[in-house]
């Protein structure tokens, strides 16, 4: 039992010196020192031995567990601090490496446009104001002057959630909001999106963008109308920008007008992009209808005002000369990747 005890010992410890793993390592502890390992089978033997033998056996048995314990520990503990400084230094950082840049968003080509209205507007004294996306039809179309049996509530043209609820078709609404939640004087743009039941097309979406203005206060005239225009396409599309007014209908205002602006290619020539006419057709304007202002609580005999409405995807195609509106809405990041 001696020369076991012994070989166990001899076996146990070189086997312990050359692990380098700490699985491996516990596998080792399980097979010589386990329940069911080498050394503890010596050690159900004991009872074969005689009185004196037993001592000495017991004694040596304890000596050989001992000094395989503490080698394992020492061992465990060595291959620890060796993983620990591996793992350091696999995750260690180079300061003196060279950094990668992070890929850098931009402004996609409608919102850098319609900073630049907001910009242009903010300098002029109007202020912005925001409306629900989902509005009443009250506020879309009957507080606008546009009576029920209007062809602008179809179903056909218009995203109706019930019957008095519905996705706005422009953002004329807020005005309403704003006039009826403020006194004159009044001077505020609205920009937002805006759904309409259209096929997608080249110029047209079921989604698009829009930006209205609205002016009330005493004296307010169309000339007031023509001038805020006139400085907003200056200064959007050069300063020998020129607009003209054609006279058109709208419920909502009265006087109303169709506002064109000189052909970009052109420079009011006639050519194949404005048709021969000089001038492309824009937006939308007029004189705020009296309906409309004593709807809202403002007396017309004292207060007059003009509004506007412009659809941003139309200024953003004629500012960068985009031929289809689809562009604006399909994420093509070889499209958008132009614009800074």
């Amino acid at each position: 039992m001696k020369e076991q005890l012994r070989q166990i010992e001899e076996t146990a410890s070189a086997a312990i010196s050359s692990c380098t793993d700490l699985r491996a390592l516990d596998e080792l502890r399980v097979k010589f020192l386990g329940k069911k390992g080498e050394l503890t089978a010596i050690l159900k033997q004991m009872g074969k031995l005689s009185a004196e033998e037993r001592p000495v056996m017991g004694q040596l048995a304890n000596e050989v567990r001992g000094k395989l314990e503490s080698m394992i520990s020492e061992k465990s503990a060595a291959l620890q601090e060796a993983a620990k400084a591996a793992k350091i230094a696999a995750e260690s950082l180079d300061v003196t490496m060279p950094g990668k840049r992070p890929a850098m968003g931009r402004l996609h080509p409608l919102q850098i446009v319609e900073n630049e209205i907001k910009e242009i507007f903010l300098g002029m004294g109007f202020s912005v104001a925001d409306g629900p996306e989902v509005e009443y039809d009250y506020y879309n179309f009957e507080a606008l002057n546009l009576p029920p049996n209007h062809p602008a509530r179809d179903t056909q043209d218009t995203f109706y959630i019930t019957e008095n609820i519905l996705l706005r078709t422009q953002t004329s609404s807020v005005q309403v909001h704003v006039m009826e939640n403020q006194k004159p004087p009044i001077r505020v743009i609205s920009p937002g999106r805006v759904y309409r039941s259209d096929a997608v097309d080249a110029t047209h979406s079921p989604l698009f963008h829009q930006i209205e203005g609205l002016v009330v206060d005493k004296g307010i005239t169309m000339a007031d109308l023509k001038g805020t225009l006139e400085l907003l396409m200056q200064r959007l599309y050069g300063d020998d920008c020129k607009i003209r007014l054609r006279p058109h209908h709208f419920p909502f205002t009265e006087p109303s007008a169709e506002v064109d602006v000189m052909c970009f290619n052109c420079h009011g020539e006639g050519c194949r992009v404005c048709k021969g006419e000089g001038y492309i057709e824009l937006l939308g304007a007029g004189m705020v209808h009296p309906k409309v202002l004593e709807g809202c609580g403002i007396d017309s005999s004292v207060y007059s005002g003009f509004a506007f409405g412009l659809g941003l995807e139309r200024i953003v195609m004629r500012r960068y000369n985009i031929s289809d509106m689809r562009l604006l809405f399909e994420n093509d990041m070889r499209f958008l990747e132009q614009f800074r």
